[in-house]
């Protein structure tokens, strides 16, 4: 059997992978995403299935979008960071490269990946929570990608926690999303910043002196060079995303959980308090089993390995 290309469209970026049986990605590239043009992001897509297809034996494409995909795996309903609006991406990606394709949604195929070849190998039932740009995720129940009736179930990031909160792309108020996402990271910290308060000096500093510079990945680097601020917003994170892991528990009961997505390359400094804050809001804790709390081990390519691999079988 040859390759199978996974294709991972995020709201940042479409980063693409030639990928083996055995799940190692074996050729890699990577294009900035056009977000506000579907068409242009269409186009991108398939010029990067045609530059990893280059003299290659290759058998099908899978492609991680971002946003509700539907039940037949085809058509990508809505997507609140990227312009998808009942977008026939299958159809169109396959009449660009002339090669099967299946679409999925990010999360989903970030958590097959982690499954079938990462953090969550060794158990029949998982969760996978990716914190990015927004939180996407994934669910796998007695070995098989949990999906709906509708093929839009673990959309994990739009759990309400905040009535009234902050408004979310989806629509709605107070979704976890806008208190645990690479996003959420960036606004309070770009916020503290721009207050003057001299504890951000350090992320000042990496932002070139403009605190709306500030990424996440910022914050990251000035955590783990002991910025105490950084540490903070990293912990105060990990603490809105434990406790949604432990109203995910109650409903599912997994056996682990993995963080994966940018967020997770922070590693400890976000396991830890995410860990602490799941055990302490965990429903009847002390008399149930509770979940492991583990980092993704394939980062970033968990989407495309694990498209890649839906599309194989």
């Amino acid at each position: 059997m040859g390759y199978t290309i996974g294709v991972d469209v995020g709201g940042t970026k479409i980063a693409g992978g030639l990928v083996d049986e055995a799940g190692r990605i074996v050729a890699r590239t990577r294009r900035e995403t056009p977000s506000t043009d579907p068409a242009a992001i269409l186009a991108d897509i398939a010029d990067v299935v045609r530059e990893l297809r280059a003299g290659q034996e290759v058998d099908a494409v899978g492609v991680g979008s971002a946003g509700f995909v539907d039940a037949a795996r085809s058509t990508v309903l809505f997507a609140p960071n990227v312009a998808w609006r009942d977008v026939p991406m299958r159809d169109q990606v396959a009449a660009a490269t002339g090669l099967p394709v299946v679409v999925e949604n990010d999360g989903n195929a970030a958590a097959w990946g982690e499954f079938r070849f990462g953090a969550a190998e060794d158990v029949d039932d998982m969760v996978c929570v990716t914190v990015g740009t927004g939180i996407g995720g994934g669910i796998v129940l007695d070995g098989i990608l949990f999906r709906g009736a509708h093929g839009v179930a673990a959309e994990l990031g739009h759990m309400r926690v905040v009535p009234d909160g902050h408004p979310c792309g989806c629509g709605n108020r107070g979704c976890i999303e806008q208190y645990a996402s690479g996003r959420a990271l960036e606004r309070e910290a770009r916020a503290l910043a721009a207050s003057g308060a001299g504890f951000a000096t350090r992320l000042v500093q990496l932002a070139g002196g403009n605190p709306d510079a500030i990424s996440g990945r910022m914050v990251t680097r000035a955590a783990t060079e002991g910025d105490e601020l950084s540490r903070e917003l990293l912990a105060d994170l990990g603490r809105w995303l434990g406790a949604a892991l432990a109203s995910f528990a109650a409903l599912l009961d997994p056996a682990v959980f993995v963080i994966g997505g940018g967020v997770s390359e922070a590693g400890d400094l976000i396991l830890a308090p995410t860990a602490a804050a799941f055990r302490r809001n965990l429903p009847a804790r002390g008399y149930r089993s509770a979940a492991h709390v583990r980092i993704a081990t394939l980062g970033n390519d968990a989407g495309i390995v694990g498209a890649a691999d839906l599309a194989r079988h």
